[in-house]
């Protein structure tokens, strides 16, 4: 996939995008400052491309560093 194709974005992420987009351009950007924005928004809060869906980690699920087992 080259650099700036967002074929693999799901249509939720580029509508999310889209509406970012727009509000940056109120803003004053420029469209194409707008978009690189917008896009680098989306892909801080997805992780990018098609990722959504029941196999994901959810972000503030983490491992315990802490065995369970260990004694102090």
């Amino acid at each position: 996939m080259p650099r700036g194709d967002k074929s693999s974005y799901t249509d939720k992420q580029k509508r999310q995008a889209h509406h970012i987009e727009e509000s940056e351009g109120k803003r004053g950007y420029s469209p194409t400052r707008a978009k690189q924005i917008a896009y680098a928004t989306v892909n801080k809060e997805s992780g990018g491309g098609k990722k959504s869906g029941s196999g994901r980690k959810m972000a503030g699920a983490k491992k315990s560093s802490v065995h369970p087992h260990a004694h102090p």
